[in-house]
């Protein structure tokens, strides 16, 4: 009778160890596959670091500014497009007049902490919003001078796909709060660039109690004879267009 009993504790214990030596055999077979092939193991885990290291897309804010309006704009632009998950870099463009010129002009002092944008860096950007003055309607001089360097670019098509965007200062309404945005739009399409406008995201566009800029091309600010700043709607502006601009870069760049 204790003999018929201890039968199924035998069978188990058997079965208990031909488990082992299966878990033992499987183990060594997929070490020695783990060595043969190395690659197994390290895509694995390349892998994962590229999870978990997956950079944000970056945004380059790059303007030019003479009395100060649009470099306001920009840090509000910037603080949008932080907002929405990316990175932002701030640039400004380069100074063509001389400095007896700019005196005469009382130019404001340049921000020496916003480094110089360089015509070659641009390609590094995954998207780019331009701050930009108006001059007659259009972009001035400087503006100009950066988009006629970017001839290499047009050739190796380096900034085609990018989003780019636009916002701008004007004296009054009727200064370019449109055709400042409308006459880069020809540069952008030259090397295939994705303009993406403000449109009405921001509902404070609409606002008739009290004088603004902006468009649906962009965020604005009237700088009137210079001494007027932008208005805390025109920042809002500026902040929802950044913010709405990084939105689209993360979309392109998935």
């Amino acid at each position: 009778m204790s003999s018929y009993q201890s039968q199924p504790g035998c069978r188990d214990e058997q079965q208990r160890q031909q488990q082992q030596q299966a878990a033992s055999l499987s183990y060594t077979q997929n070490a020695a596959a783990a060595s043969h092939h190395p690659s197994i193991s390290s895509e694995a885990a390349s892998s994962g670091h590229h999870r978990s290291s997956k950079k944000r897309p970056v945004v380059f804010v790059v303007y030019y500014s003479m009395y100060g309006h649009i470099e306001r704009m920009a840090k509000e632009v910037v603080a949008g497009v932080e907002a929405s998950g990316c990175e932002c870099r701030l640039f400004q463009i380069a100074e063509t007049l001389p400095s007896e010129v700019l005196s005469k002009m009382h130019a404001k002092e340049k921000n020496s902490q916003v480094p110089i944008i360089s015509v070659d860096q641009l390609p590094e950007a995954d998207g780019i919003l331009f701050g930009i003055p108006t001059r007659f309607g259009s972009a001035p001089t400087q503006v100009r001078a950066l988009f006629d360097q970017c001839g290499r670019h047009w050739m190796s098509d380096a900034l085609f796909g990018k989003p780019v965007g636009i916002f701008f200062s004007t004296g009054s309404l009727g200064g370019g709060q449109e055709t400042t945005a409308l006459t880069c739009v020809t540069f952008f399409s030259h090397l295939g660039m994705i303009f993406v406008p403000l449109g009405y995201k921001d509902k404070s566009l609409q606002n008739i109690d009290e004088v603004h800029g902006g468009s649906a091309y962009g965020a604005g600010t009237l700088a009137g004879d210079g001494s007027r700043q932008p208005s805390a709607l025109e920042l809002k502006v500026a902040q929802t267009q950044g913010r709405q601009f990084g939105k689209v870069v993360k979309k392109l760049a998935r």
